[in-house]
């Protein structure tokens, strides 16, 4: 070893360039066998240098968090649980208001899905927060299946047992986003701003808006909805103001044009799957 050092010396004061501190790993095996380094000293090398650039992607990882969290706006509760009566943030909110912030600074959200960890009764999430240079952190949670799907108001089963598992694996990505980007949704929702409108009890507008929904979540096909309105629409106009009656009018417009959507997709499949294609 003190040989090689020697050697190594020797180049140095004959003014040959020395390694780059920062560089490929694999740029550093070329440039070590270029100079007759002996195996040994390449991966005490490749070692450091490997170390060096980690240590410089974390560095660059916890820079980039506090420029986020400096800059990170607040985001309301924007969706409503009907079963607990509670707002709580969605996952589309806190993608759409932290994902152009994230992006400035080099951040990404992704959530890896692991079948290993699944089971039939519970489900697990992990959202990982990774940095352009390579770093990343990651949360996972563990949740049961929620198969609570029977409406408070309707009486009805509002979800399929795959809607249970989409429903699941949302919360649980919401729930890990929050915690991996340390925000959480401000008090107050986005309709009322901070203020109760209804003291605990829910108005005739929330509870069409309740009902709107669990029929779009049961509904097989746009004429379902359709059906829906010719029996509802009529009280739906006498217990609201026009301005509301045209909101639950249009929302059940907004469940016809999503089934309508996932019908003509399956069909498309299927037409697929009969040519062969996949």
């Amino acid at each position: 070893m003190n040989q090689e050092l020697k050697v190594i010396d020797k180049r140095m004061q004959e003014g040959e360039p020395s390694l780059p501190v920062a560089t490929s790993p694999n740029a550093v095996v070329m440039m070590a066998m270029q100079k007759g380094y002996t195996p040994e000293l390449i991966e005490k090398m490749m070692d450091l240098s490997e170390r060096h650039e980690a240590n410089e992607a974390r560095k660059a990882f916890f820079e980039a968090v506090a420029l986020f969290k400096a800059e990170a706006p607040p985001v309301k509760k924007d969706m409503h649980n009907k079963y607990f009566d509670s707002w709580y943030t969605s996952l589309g909110a806190l993608l759409n208001t932290y994902n152009p912030v994230l992006g400035k600074h080099g951040l990404s959200l992704s959530f890896p899905v692991h079948p290993t960890q699944q089971t039939d009764k519970t489900m697990t999430a992990e959202c990982r927060l990774s940095h352009r240079m390579g770093h990343s952190e990651s949360i996972s949670m563990t949740a049961p299946i929620d198969q609570a799907a029977i409406g408070k108001i309707s009486g009805q089963r509002s979800r399929n047992p795959i809607q249970d598992i989409k429903s699941t694996f949302t919360y649980l990505r919401s729930a890990t986003c929050e915690a991996i980007l340390g925000v959480a949704g401000t008090e107050g929702t986005v309709d009322d701003d901070g203020n109760a409108a209804s003291n605990g009890k829910i108005s005739k507008l929330e509870e069409w808006r309740i009902l709107c929904d669990e029929a779009g979540e049961c509904a097989n096909s746009p004429e379902d909805m359709d059906a829906w309105w010719e029996k509802h629409g009529g009280m739906v106009k006498k217990e609201l103001s026009k301005a509301d009656a045209a909101a639950i009018y249009n929302q059940r417009i907004a469940h016809k044009k999503r089934l309508k959507a996932e019908k003509e997709a399956a069909e498309k499949k299927l037409e697929w799957q009969a040519k062969g294609c996949e």
